[in-house]
């Protein structure tokens, strides 16, 4: 799954976009590279009931925000993301 699959998949599940999440993760302290990724995923999953993978993806987003490695940028198979930048708006107003 991509990147940016796991974070579509989180807002199909939670009804809130990744944006969104990454707000109300800050309201509860949760921000910039010292934040503990065990502590994010406690608190998705059992607010939202999400899985470590999809709060793995989330994690990196309050961490390190939208950017991401270009290792599977461009390239084929079940990782590949379209870009460096993850969309964090929702769905519905993905630039296609």
């Amino acid at each position: 799954m991509s990147f940016q699959a796991y974070l579509d998949k989180i807002e199909e599940k939670t009804g809130l976009t990744p944006r969104e999440l990454v707000e109300l993760a800050r309201e509860r302290g949760f921000e910039g590279p010292d934040t503990k990724a065990g502590a994010v995923a406690d608190w998705l999953k059992e607010d939202y009931d999400l899985g470590r993978g999809h709060a793995m993806a989330l994690v990196h987003v309050i961490k390190n925000g939208p950017k991401i490695g270009t290792k599977h940028v461009g390239t084929t198979g079940v990782h590949r993301d379209e870009s460096d930048t993850l969309w964090l708006d929702g769905k519905a107003t993905k630039p296609a």
